[in-house]
């Protein structure tokens, strides 16, 4: 960051996202997080970026996004079979999920814009 010269601006926090309120930021950024987790665990992340987040700011959440007809991204597919072998419930989600989700949790507006290769993200505004 100190070479971009955003050192003032930007800056990481650990921490346990369950446990923990999340840092009160302008923009939250959710990459490959949400896929982990059943839906209950994937709604309470929301709700709680919500939660840290000023009026009119963002949440982005980018994952291999798997396309609403659940046509055209077999990457993300195979990514949702592979999540829910590996972990206790998680599971890649299509953008309408996502954007239900986050809506659920209180955000206005959302949209959905495709990454380089099968990830998209998905942005909230609070």
């Amino acid at each position: 960051m100190v070479e971009l010269g955003l050192s003032d601006r930007v800056r990481f926090q650990a921490g346990n996202f369950f446990e923990d309120e999340l840092p009160r930021a302008d923009v939250i950024i959710m990459g490959h997080i949400l896929h982990d987790w059943d839906l209950a665990q994937k709604k309470l992340l929301l709700a709680k970026a919500f939660a840290a987040l000023p009026k009119g700011g963002a949440v982005i959440v980018y994952d291999a996004v798997i396309d609403d007809d659940r046509r055209d991204n077999a990457f993300g597919l195979l990514m949702s079979l592979n999540m829910l072998i590996e972990t206790t419930g998680g599971f890649d989600y299509t953008g309408a999920d996502c954007s239900a989700w986050m809506r659920e949790a209180g955000f206005t507006a959302t949209r959905i814009e495709h990454l380089v290769g099968p990830d998209s993200m998905v942005i909230a505004i609070k």
